[in-house]
């Protein structure tokens, strides 16, 4: 396994490169923003660093599938040279019928392998287990084989995996948006301590920490939420992915330069 090119503890600048996941859809900021994980752990590195001696880039995109991201995301954290790059990509892509996890994942190491050679240190993502989700049960499968494929890529590359899958925690409803695929901003923070811990820092809080005892919710007839959740959001949202449409042709990267932080 190659060696990791730069020292964990002294990351001085950072770019994320991504989908709605690391563009934070569901943890809404200022305005019209989103904050998410990808933020939230930058805001966690800058901390361990003077005083605006940290730069940070959020090039992600919602509903950019992996040849996109790669096209238009990619060259940009290249030209920036960050001493880290979060690279998460192949979701939007594995959730399209008759994808092969298998041909994602070559086209994700292909970019591993440019992004390495670039870069200071590339931190990789694995999927969600959705297990618990409607529909998108069914995928599991080819998610955990992708997973598979992630996690060899990263052997080879000397990559730090960030590992959705075994974060238990996001299992949990309060974990997520109310659209069921985004994350809440409290999912969001528990993805950026996990981050934090897999790049070797000490965090403030643990991201596997037990969520409070839930709050009743009544009588609610869950197969009727199911559906009707299934025809606002889930719909749509799988519909997009069979038409090729990203809900992002007309969003910029909300952070296009390393800036200070």
């Amino acid at each position: 396994m190659a060696a990791t090119k730069t020292t964990l503890k002294t990351i001085g600048s950072y770019a994320a490169i991504g989908d709605s996941f690391t563009e934070g859809v569901g943890d809404p900021g200022p305005g019209d923003t989103y904050l998410g994980w990808a933020d939230r752990l930058a805001v966690l590195l800058a901390d361990q660093r003077d005083e605006h001696d940290f730069r940070y880039a959020n090039l992600a995109v919602r509903g950019k599938v992996l040849d996109q991201i790669v096209e238009e995301q990619v060259p940009r954290a290249k030209e920036l040279a960050p001493e880290l790059v979060s690279f998460c990509a192949g979701g939007n892509d594995i959730i399209r019928p008759g994808s092969d996890p298998d041909d994602v994942a070559e086209r994700f190491e292909a970019a591993v392998a440019d992004l390495t050679a670039s870069v200071g240190l590339v931190m990789i993502t694995t999927g969600f287990d959705t297990r618990g989700v409607p529909v998108l049960k069914h995928l599991r499968g080819k998610i955990a084989t992708y997973n598979v494929h992630v996690r060899a890529i990263a052997d080879r590359y000397g990559c730090p995996v960030l590992d959705l899958w075994s974060l238990k925690t996001v299992q949990d409803r309060r974990a997520w948006d109310d659209d069921r695929l985004h994350l809440s901003p409290e999912g969001h923070t528990r993805v950026a301590l996990r981050a934090a811990q897999v790049l070797g820092y000490e965090v403030p809080a643990d991201p596997d920490q037990p969520w409070p005892p839930a709050a009743p919710r009544g009588s609610v007839d869950v197969t009727r939420d199911n559906i009707q959740w299934a025809r606002e959001h889930l719909v749509p949202w799988i519909g997009r992915r069979l038409r090729g449409e990203s809900s992002g042709d007309n969003v910029e990267a909300k952070r296009p330069d390393l800036l200070p932080l």
